[in-house]
């Protein structure tokens, strides 16, 4: 089962409801990231203590390792990992851009060896459908090519038709199955940093009757102002009526800027590889729990945080966590930054039902960034 409503707008800003095979998750939302199929250091019971429903994996890991067949045989990866809710998998198409040095991109598919030990791969449109399938996340994506941001116009033109043609050949070998009915598959908007090929990669993907849509391709090193331009014409392109998912983004700034657009989904690593880094966020900025100031420091991460770790324990703990060197630095450490994202999409969604995001966003940015 999958349905998306909206309940509020406030400009092109929306919030909404995303109901999928019996979750529902409130839209905007942002979901974390577990690309082996946990999230890092924190059991899935803790990461559903700290509000979210809906969590990303990653297809080229878990086809590196342990392999797809062995998560089909037991049961898919949400049975295989223990978690209760939605999960949605990425084709493996930013992993062609984040490890370029491996791969070799044809018209066919990309070409690479494993980054662990070498071994030769080809994915294709319907090799990435097969994973996924066998992986059996609830939301799964399209085969698409994350082009770098500074690619010359003849390259973006022809990754772009690219894309459109790995769409369209997905969207055929995933109707095709049998018994995917409760997987639902996303296209992919791709196009550079170029106004028109966006453009056309938005009207071609959205011909293709995906039940959502992404924006792939930014995050990439574009910049936040470029990033807004490229929002800014691509997003209103998308229809109204389906989820529309910026992938890869994390930043706080960043998010309150295309949810202005009307984005409703994000995902990114950043909030959880920073925690393990020592970067806590909280309303007033980041802690950066390895500064020696926190050493004698008995109050929480951020004062009001309902997580288990601001409840529970104090940046001295912490601190001192890190320097022993304990495991447990990463869990709570990341158990908080979960809950900072949570509630910060559970904020943006009340001042879009209250028609007050823009002085909300603002407010936010200025004392998230005030150092």
């Amino acid at each position: 089962m999958f349905n998306f409503s909206l309940s509020s707008t406030d400009g092109a800003a929306r919030s909404g409801t995303l109901s999928v095979n019996g979750t529902e998750i409130g839209t905007p939302v942002f979901m974390p990231v577990g690309t082996n199929g946990t999230i890092k250091a924190v059991p899935p019971s803790m990461v559903e203590d700290e509000g979210p429903r809906l969590i990303l994996a990653n297809t080229y890991h878990l086809v590196l390792r342990p392999g797809t067949d062995i998560v089909a045989s037991a049961g898919g990866i949400k049975r295989f990992s223990g978690w209760q809710h939605a999960m949605l998998t990425d084709s493996g198409g930013y992993q062609v851009f984040s490890l370029a040095k491996l791969n070799r991109i044809t018209d066919d598919g990309v070409s690479f060896r494993s980054h662990l030990d070498g071994t030769p791969y080809l994915f294709t449109p319907e090799k990435a459908m097969e994973w996924q399938h066998a992986i059996g996340a609830d939301l799964i994506m399209a085969f698409d090519e994350c082009m770098p941001h500074d690619a010359d116009h003849a390259y973006a033109e022809a990754s772009t038709a690219r894309t459109s043609r790995w769409a369209k050949q997905c969207i055929a070998y995933h109707n095709a199955r049998e018994n995917s009915s409760r997987q639902y598959l996303g296209g992919i908007v791709q196009g550079g940093l170029d106004r028109d090929l966006r453009i056309r990669s938005a009207s071609e993907i959205t011909a293709m009757g995906f039940p959502f849509h992404a924006i792939g391709g930014l995050s990439v090193g574009e910049g936040h102002d470029t990033m807004g331009e490229v929002l800014s014409c691509t997003a209103p392109l998308l229809p109204a009526d389906k989820p529309r998912y910026l992938m890869g983004v994390g930043e706080v700034r960043d998010i309150l800027m295309a949810v202005s657009y009307g984005i409703d989904m994000f995902d990114c690593v950043m909030p959880t590889r920073n925690a393990r880094n020592g970067e806590a966020f909280t309303k007033n900025g980041v802690v950066r729990i390895r500064n020696a100031r926190h050493a004698g420091d008995n109050g929480p991460l951020e004062t009001g945080c309902g997580c288990y770790t601001c409840r529970n324990f104090s940046r001295a703990y912490l601190r001192h966590l890190d320097n022993a060197k304990e495991m447990l630095f990463h869990t709570l450490m990341t158990v908080h930054n979960l809950r900072f994202m949570h509630d910060l999409m559970i904020a943006i969604r009340a001042a879009i039902a209250g028609g007050t995001f823009s002085s909300f966003a603002k407010a936010f940015n200025d004392s998230f960034y005030r150092e």
